[in-house]
């Protein structure tokens, strides 16, 4: 074999399929003890240790003892410009836009201040284990050149855009619907489809879009079509009471956008946490995503997510850290808190489904499930190591675990950065606890 074949040995999970569809036992592989082939930076197979390793002579494997390789967690919600102001105290979700958020993203006009910014995110998403990312960036155009930048260098797949906002928010954090599809346009030329990068056109929600600027987003998709379309939706009652007004000639909150052509496969909507039956129905039979975001949402007070109820009327669901309304980069706190959603609803999360949502289902909300998400030969190796000594509680709790599925719910309750002993990106490592 060449000598870009590595092989890793330990615990191996991966998702195979959404629990809800085909049950918990079929949804998922595990390898007490297991290999994971790579070749060039892709999947090339992954199996049992004893039936493997005989077939790798010459080939270096890296055993991890006490750990276990997952695919890399897909984050499909969060913001760069504010990594500086996450733990903002006090305000819910519009207050809070107004009181910390926009004068934090106007810095961004300032790109060497971007790359600085983006080149700290990119370290966090990392230590965390995240290795894919769908990513608002700021109104300006160099905030989304620095992203993508220290994001190609790196050799990560991620999706961003720039930010759209012509009406009701500060002057200096505006465009206008002629700019900001002109600076999108050049921002697609530039960068989508580069490496394993994704543009994502960028309206921050209704309200900060006036009609004209919504119908050229619309256009831009309609221009290039795989493009995608990132943007948040009932997140908070107060907002979409505001939307209401600004609109009133629709019918509801996704109406705005479903009017615009700023729905359907590789869209993607932050929140839902208010959402009625008949929008679930168009967003599934769209074939559009929701992000789900616990941590903000408890953060900001915006409500409880019903993942059942998405899941009853087949919307993809993904999961969504929302950093800086969100407290956390790490997915692993995302699900802990997800667990707590459902149940102040009197609903499970079951750990197979949180597994599925941080891996597979991401994927499969970024229509990338071709590429990522699990362990299927072919894929991108993106993956990371998670360490079940990583804390004293941690590996005092995996002492007493009698399953893995106990083992998964203990590392998704207790688990942080400090659980990722190391994450790769395209077969190469990319973060190495110290």
């Amino acid at each position: 074999m060449s000598n870009t074949v590595k092989a890793y040995r330990a615990a191996i999970l991966h998702s195979l399929a959404d629990p809800a569809a085909v049950g918990v036992e079929q949804s998922y592989q595990y390898f007490e003890d297991g290999i994971l082939l790579i070749e060039n930076g892709k999947v090339a197979q992954v199996g049992a240790a004893a039936e493997l390793l005989p077939k790798l002579a010459g080939v270096e494997v890296q055993h991890y003892r006490d750990a276990l390789i997952t695919p890399g967690f897909i984050d499909t919600h969060i913001h760069y410009p504010q990594t500086g102001m996450i733990a903002s105290y006090g305000e819910q979700l519009l207050d809070w836009l107004e009181t910390y958020t926009f004068p934090t993203e106007q810095q961004f006009a300032d790109k060497a201040h971007a790359s600085d910014v983006a080149a700290i995110f990119l370290k966090e998403l990392l230590r965390n284990g995240t290795t894919t990312a769908l990513v608002f960036g700021s109104v300006h155009p160099q905030s989304v050149d620095a992203f993508f930048e220290q994001a190609d260098k790196l050799n990560l797949r991620m999706l961003a855009g720039k930010v759209l906002m012509d009406r009701n928010a500060p002057d200096y954090l505006t465009d206008t619907a002629e700019t900001g599809y002109a600076e999108s346009k050049a921002l697609i030329e530039r960068w989508h489809g580069k490496g394993r990068l994704h543009y994502a056109v960028t309206p921050r929600f209704a309200p900060t879009s006036t009609p004209e600027q919504l119908e050229l987003a619309g256009k831009l998709l309609g221009e290039y079509p795989d493009l995608y379309m990132h943007t948040h939706l009932s997140e908070n009652r107060k907002e979409i009471e505001w939307v209401k007004a600004l609109f009133p000639e629709r019918k509801g909150y996704l109406d705005v956008y479903d009017h615009h052509r700023l729905i359907g496969p590789r869209a993607v909507f932050a929140h839902g946490v208010h959402l009625c039956d008949e929008e679930c129905q168009r967003l599934a039979e769209t074939g559009s995503a929701v992000a789900f975001c616990p941590t903000s949402n408890l953060f900001l007070g915006s409500g409880l997510f019903d993942l059942n109820k998405l899941e009853a009327h087949g919307v993809r669901v993904g999961l969504g850290t929302d950093v800086g309304a969100g407290t956390s980069f790490s997915q692993l706190q995302s699900l802990n808190e997800a667990y707590k959603v459902m149940q102040l609803q009197g609903k499970k999360l079951d750990p197979f489904k949180s597994l599925y949502l941080a891996t597979l289902g991401g994927a499969n909300a970024l229509y990338l499930d071709d590429r990522l998400g699990n362990f299927l030969p072919g894929k991108d190796a993106d993956f990371l190591v998670l360490d079940y000594n990583a804390t004293p509680l941690i590996s005092y709790r995996m002492q007493q675990a009698r399953s893995l599925e106990e083992r998964l719910f203990a590392l998704t309750m207790l688990g942080d950065d400090r659980a990722v002993k190391e994450t790769f990106a395209a077969g190469v490592s990319v973060h190495q606890r110290s």
